[in-house]
């Protein structure tokens, strides 16, 4: 089993790129788990189909009894296993907190012992590397971690921070990074700035994702591009990052 962290500036794309890799190792007939760390609990969307899903922290303020995972985790495309923490009323509490929550209550289920994934990937929200945000990088939940970077320079800044956060981390044997993935926004000299960013942090790319209109065209229809048609050259972008992993 491989577990791998998707960390990157906010709106960068985590969510499309973390599901359509989900959807690309499913289709190599990996078992999949991908778990939504945001309280917008939208990660895993666009492999549901539509389909509703309650969050964890939702499910909890709703119900006394302790949920199953039936109650808390969905399939969707491929039969990727799908999960979203949530997070508390907005203006309300913290919610990091509810990611850890999340996290202790699929331990408490044993949700990897039962599912028995070949991947997991967490969708993390923003650029946030502390509190429960870190807890991907710092409980020996994830592996490594996965860099979704633009050439712009707030997405870059902000990808220096979270290499920063888990070097920080390195000397307790936590998630290391494994790599940066390219979403471009075509910005001048865009491929040549990120290499800067790769030269400084001695990061290797995994993969570059052209700007195609075929990834939100497909998204308004709560698909990845992987499921709407996995032939477009964007889509066999992705699946090279997916046989890199």
């Amino acid at each position: 089993m491989k577990r791998y962290a998707i960390y990157g500036k906010g709106g960068i794309g985590k969510s499309t790129i973390t599901c359509a890799l989900s959807a690309a190792l499913a289709r190599k007939g990996f078992t999949v788990l991908q778990i939504g760390c945001d309280p917008k609990a939208d990660s895993t969307a666009s492999l549901l189909g539509g389909q509703s899903l309650i969050p964890i922290t939702e499910y909890l303020r709703q119900h006394d009894e302790t949920p199953s995972l039936r109650d808390i985790i969905v399939q969707g495309y491929g039969g990727v296993y799908c999960a979203e923490s949530g997070g508390p009323t907005p203006g309300i509490g913290c919610a990091g907190r509810g990611i850890l929550m999340a996290f202790h209550l699929l331990d408490e289920l044993e949700a990897i012992e039962k599912i028995q994934p070949d991947y997991v990937l967490y969708d993390v929200l923003g650029d946030v590397v502390c509190g429960g945000f870190a807890a991907p990088i710092r409980d020996s939940y994830a592996d490594e971690v996965i860099i979704v970077t633009s050439g712009e320079k707030m997405s870059l800044f902000a990808a220096g921070n979270i290499f920063q956060a888990v070097e920080n981390f390195k000397v307790q044997n936590y998630a290391q990074v494994r790599g940066v993935i390219l979403n471009k926004r075509n910005v001048p000299g865009e491929e040549n700035l990120v290499q800067e960013f790769l030269d400084t942090t001695g990061l290797p790319l995994l993969g570059v994702i052209p700007r195609d209109n075929a990834i939100p065209f497909y998204e308004n229809k709560n698909q990845t591009v992987i499921e709407g048609d996995a032939g477009l050259p964007v889509s066999q972008k992705i699946i090279s990052i997916a046989e890199k992993l």
